[in-house]
């Protein structure tokens, strides 16, 4: 283990995200690469524990310290280690049984790791959503009694977990089990509003999702075609606040072809509009936030500066903790909770994706050409690539297209 101090001193660029079990993101070229085996003021006695475990049949030395090692995971799937010289995987936990039965469980009793660090709760969340594993018993009644617990996770914590459990096409597994443990109403309570009100149910094993609400084909059409893009924080907040503005007020598809058009070139809208007009092909009829409509080009563009607008209605209400904590209201049986996770900087960079439509064509804006997303410049914020890729998310699930690899 080495401390944080030796890390910053290793890597110029990295970030230190946690207070009690900080995790360091190191930044490698264009990857990140976490950093959590080094000491903190958190770090648990193990006494307690490593008496509910026997060491290791003849443990050496070298055996004995990855024993100790692995009391200090969270689950048991986390807890192998392997020695690439010798391509020998040491488990000293269980975990190859649990991958084998695909069960996220946690190392020791779940209440007590749960309580110790409330961050491995989405942990298990994000990794049960993310490779189809389902709970043991004991962690999944740990998870139910302690959400309230992650509260007190701080902003950044719960940022970075949140973009994970919404990357590489797992956002709508995600939402199904935050929604089910009862995390959703903490955490994005407008947006659990939003199942209330299409009477999703929480018991049934299938969860019960009626497959007319439409937020489930958006993101899980979002995540499929384009996971990877879903890391960055820009989308997740773009999408949730696109989503909220068209399920308060359905729109004609044409409106949200040319808001998405818009966007795509910097504002332009008679552009927009002029495409928009033409377009044939027949919408995605599962979406009951569409609403078709006879309107002229007048009202068509009318009806899409104020689709911006109410985007960016939803955005600063998504930041506003006095309206989440108003929407905390709906859940009588929720703790009270004005949390807003969404930094400054992110809502400041969001604002100008959708600005552009209601403030008219920016001077020396360039649309993108062609459909191939740069990553690289996705990363670095460039204004030109968030653009057109939340353009993409949004007309490809409107107007439904098969997407070829090349692309994604």
């Amino acid at each position: 283990m080495v401390s944080k101090v030796k890390v910053r001193r290793t890597f110029s660029r990295c970030e230190i995200v946690g207070r009690r079990f900080p995790i360091c993101h190191v930044h490698v070229d264009n990857e990140v690469v976490e950093v959590s085996s080094f000491h903190t003021s958190g770090i648990r006695s193990e006494r307690g524990l490593s008496l509910s475990f026997e060491k290791p049949v003849d443990c050496d030395e070298k055996d004995h310290f990855r024993w100790r090692n692995c009391l200090h995971r969270d689950f048991t799937i986390n807890g192998l280690m392997f020695d690439p010289y010798s391509k020998f995987v040491y488990d000293y936990m269980g975990g190859v049984d649990d991958i084998r039965k695909a069960k996220v469980r946690t190392i020791g009793p779940a209440s007590f790791s749960l309580i110790e660090d409330c961050a491995r709760i989405l942990r298990a969340i994000r990794i049960a959503a993310r490779l189809g594993f389902r709970f043991g018993r004991e962690t999944a009644l740990s998870i139910k009694n302690l959400s309230s617990s992650v509260l007190r996770l701080d902003r950044g914590r719960l940022l970075m977990e949140m973009n994970y459990m919404l990357a590489y096409g797992s956002a709508e597994a995600s939402l199904r089990l935050l929604w089910k443990f009862g995390f959703l109403e903490i955490l994005l309570p407008v947006q659990a509003a939003y199942f209330v009100r299409y009477g999703f149910r929480r018991r049934d094993k299938s969860l019960c999702f009626p497959t007319s609400i439409s937020y489930w084909p958006l993101i899980g059409h979002a995540t499929v075609a384009y996971g990877k893009i879903l890391c960055t924080g820009f989308s997740k907040v773009a999408i949730l606040a696109f989503h909220k503005a068209i399920s308060d007020q359905p729109r004609d598809p044409l409106v949200v072809a040319a808001f998405g058009l818009g966007i795509h070139n910097g504002g332009d809208l008679s552009e927009a509009l002029s495409i928009a007009k033409r377009i044939s092909t027949q919408h995605d009829g599962s979406f009951h936030e569409l609403e078709s409509q006879d309107l002229d080009l007048a009202a068509l563009k009318e009806e899409v500066v104020e689709l911006a607008t109410s985007v960016q209605r939803a955005l600063t209400n998504m930041t506003d903790e006095y309206f989440v904590s108003r929407a905390m209201t709906n859940y009588p049986k929720a703790p009270y909770s004005d949390l807003v996770f969404i930094p400054l900087a992110l809502y400041l960079t969001t604002c100008k994706v959708f600005q552009c439509v209601r403030m008219g064509k920016e001077k020396g804006f360039v649309a993108k050409q062609g459909s191939k997303i740069d990553y690289e410049l996705l990363a670095l914020g460039s204004l030109q690539e968030v653009r057109h890729v939340f353009a993409r998310i949004v007309f490809d699930t409107i107007y439904p297209l098969n997407i070829g690899e090349d692309d994604t």
